[in-house]
């Protein structure tokens, strides 16, 4: 038999199933809200310590607050003898020669009317010197780049080390150049105040 749908009354739909939606979704979101919010708290945090210790005063080492003592030993020859270097002045040394310094010098301190350098390299431009000096200071070294005008050449940069007062000294330092792949020649200077 058929059944007649015009006069069949509809059932009632009940609005709770979006209702229902919306409050399981608010409570959810507000769930997930508070987990986040307590991971943030939980976990510390990189640059809030840092920001701590900045507001603090740094103390002040009694080394920096004290004036400088002055040299007991007279002797008022500057530490770096680099800046009065002229051209003209200077010789590179063999091997041999360095070896015959080492016998005459018997571990001795070298000369006091000579000054010797390592010199690492010189290049014309000078962001190549510059990048050796980089070098040499992450190997734990201490160098300079010193421009010299040569005659028909143009001016050259430098890069050496020193001055050193000691033959054990210079070896150590040649020998460490030496393991890092830097090829490093022995220069004396004259001092000029002594000529």
């Amino acid at each position: 038999m058929s059944k007649d749908y015009k006069h069949a009354t509809p059932k009632a739909k009940s609005g709770g199933g979006l209702l229902l939606g919306v409050f399981i979704g608010f409570m959810l979101g507000l769930g997930t809200a508070a987990g986040i919010a307590i991971y943030i708290f939980k976990v510390p945090v990189p640059f809030l310590h840092k920001a701590k210790q900045a507001d603090k005063p740094m103390p002040i080492a009694p080394a920096l607050t004290e004036s400088p003592k002055p040299d007991k030993s007279g002797d008022t020859k500057p530490r770096f003898d680099f800046y009065r270097i002229l051209p003209g002045q200077e010789e590179t040394i063999t091997e041999q020669q360095l070896k015959q310094a080492e016998q005459a010098a018997a571990k001795a301190e070298m000369s006091s009317r000579s000054a010797y350098f390592l010199q690492a390299g010189a290049f014309q431009n000078p962001a190549d010197a510059d990048n050796l000096k980089a070098k040499l200071a992450l190997l734990g070294l201490e160098a300079s780049v010193e421009p010299t005008d040569l005659p028909d050449k143009g001016v050259w940069y430098r890069v050496r080390l020193g001055p050193y007062t000691s033959i054990e000294t210079i070896n150590r330092v040649r020998a460490q150049l030496a393991q890092d792949g830097v090829e490093a020649s022995l220069v004396k200077i004259r001092n000029p105040a002594t000529n």
